[in-house]
């Protein structure tokens, strides 16, 4: 048996016996980024520790009540994050006469990303028009004890969570539970 062969069906054993393994790992991680429903009455934290806001005076939760509000958590180096902006951005032309609230959190995950200036031109190139928050701190990330970019967080008119989700996709449930809050027809 040459060298070559001996490494290729080497490599080829690992591979079998840990592709179950990986396999489940993956299966773990995509339950975990998800659809889930936040518990009944939970709350939603509000805008702690933001530099800067964008396109919108300082927002609260308090002054936000009998909105419905998206959370969304996101950074623009985020590839996963930008996929999901046109999907909000959407959502807040299709509701926001409606009575939604978008606030997008801008929580950087680099330091190249805590420039306010850098974060005006992502808004300026993804078309955003609705508030932004400037995470620099991760405060308002850790009160939402979020883990994840992209991570959107619906929010009823009485200020609690109703619904989250982590990651890319669930664009229809997402609209939906807005539409149902809103009593609006998707």
């Amino acid at each position: 048996m040459t060298v070559r062969k001996a490494i290729v069906t080497a490599a080829t054993l690992i591979l079998a016996l840990t592709a179950p393994i990986l396999s489940a790992h993956a299966q773990d991680q995509s339950a975990n980024v998800s659809v889930r429903v936040a518990d009944a009455g939970q709350p939603a934290p509000d805008f702690s520790g933001i530099s800067n806001w964008f396109n919108s005076p300082a927002l609260s939760m308090s002054g936000l009540r009998g909105k419905v509000v998206l959370v969304d958590f996101w950074t623009y180096g985020c590839i996963n994050c930008v996929h999901t902006l046109p999907h909000v951005t959407q959502l807040y032309a299709k509701y926001k006469d409606r009575g939604l609230v978008i606030v997008g959190v801008h929580t950087p995950e680099f330091p190249f990303e805590h420039s306010a200036s850098n974060v005006q031109a992502a808004l300026k190139r993804h078309g955003i028009t609705y508030p932004v928050a400037q995470d620099n701190e991760s405060a308002t990330w850790n009160a939402y004890s979020n883990r994840y970019w992209p991570a959107q967080y619906i929010v009823d008119q009485s200020g609690k969570i109703v619904f989250t989700h982590e990651g890319e996709g669930a664009y229809e449930d997402i609209d939906r539970t807005i539409g149902k809050l809103l009593n609006a027809n998707s």
